[in-house]
């Protein structure tokens, strides 16, 4: 069985500076990478401009192929840690040595669980429920949209119908189900790309690695939703200038490829960073043996 360390919760916080630092060294090579899956991702919402059906297809594939994009990453980000060149052919890494179907087991957990949360849905929240949450919102919406005030009271009386609790578990269910996936399949990718572990093992592995370092996953998420905030806001002002310049279209093209260009390879670049720390790899330097204390009896 693979071993597992036991890391600091400032491990975390290493993982994230080790992914932002790993893109400052190739910056336009890694860039590159993660543009091309913006790319993509946009041409997917044109076909559905397009063509609903051929829109759905391509959001399918796009959503299939996921694992091994982000599995393509996480080689190319090994490259440069390494002092190689990323290149924009590492993307299909993830294609090569039979890696493809191991990494695509990862749509299984979140497969199972949006169905399991779609049921609680129906069986927690129920259909009744959904819908009186439907027509409170489009009523709100109304309220919004009118020249005059909304009036307190009126909004009050509205929510006040809601099944609140019920959609307030149903929320913690959802949550829940987000960080049992997570777990799952943090470390999944370099696994199979490296050590080559079937899909099902790498997500046991992954499982157990991050629950036995809750505290620096805590930390982890913690700064990475820190940083995301701080990159919507710069991106913000980005896509205030490019308006400005260029209408609002391309503003939001640029925001979106900068985004996948600068998210993207950091992500990968943390958990990579992630997995060294946390498993006992071949070659890794073996902790050092004291020596054993001095006889103070020898003649």
């Amino acid at each position: 069985m693979i071993e597992i360390r036991k890391l600091p919760a400032s491990a975390g916080a290493e993982w994230l500076l080790s992914g932002i630092a790993l893109l400052r060294r190739a910056p336009l090579a890694l860039g590159l990478l993660g543009v091309i899956w913006g790319l993509a991702a946009l041409l997917a919402l044109l076909m559905g401009a397009l063509n609903p059906t051929l829109g759905m297809l391509a959001q399918l594939l796009l959503g299939l192929a996921g694992p091994l994009l982000f599995g393509g990453l996480v080689w190319a980000v090994r490259e440069v840690d390494q002092g190689r060149v990323a290149q924009p052919s590492h993307l299909l890494q993830g294609l090569h040595d039979g890696r493809a179907p191991r990494l695509l087991v990862a749509l299984l957990p979140q497969v199972l669980v949006g169905l399991a949360l779609g049921a609680l849905a129906l069986v927690v929240v129920g259909q009744s429920g959904w819908e009186q949450l439907g027509t409170v919102m489009n009523q709100l919406n109304e309220l919004g949209q009118s020249s005059a005030q909304p009036d307190p009271a009126q909004v009050e009386q509205l929510v006040a119908t809601l099944p609140a609790m019920r959609i307030l578990l149903w929320l913690l269910m959802v949550f829940v189900g987000f960080v049992a996936v997570t777990l799952t399949l943090f470390v999944l990718a370099p696994q199979v790309m490296f050590d080559g572990r079937g899909g099902l093992a790498a997500m046991r592995n992954s499982l157990r690695a991050c629950l036995h370092n809750l505290p620096a996953m805590l930390v982890f998420f913690v700064l990475a939703f820190i940083a995301m905030f701080a990159l919507y806001f710069a991106l913000v002002l980005v896509i205030l200038l490019v308006q400005a310049l260029a209408g609002p279209t391309i503003a939001a093209l640029v925001a979106q490829l900068l985004l996948m260009a600068l998210a993207m390879p950091a992500l990968a670049g943390a958990v990579y960073a992630a997995w060294k720390q946390m498993f006992v790899h071949d070659g890794d330097a073996a902790p050092a043996v004291p020596p054993p204390p001095s006889n103070v009896f020898a003649a």
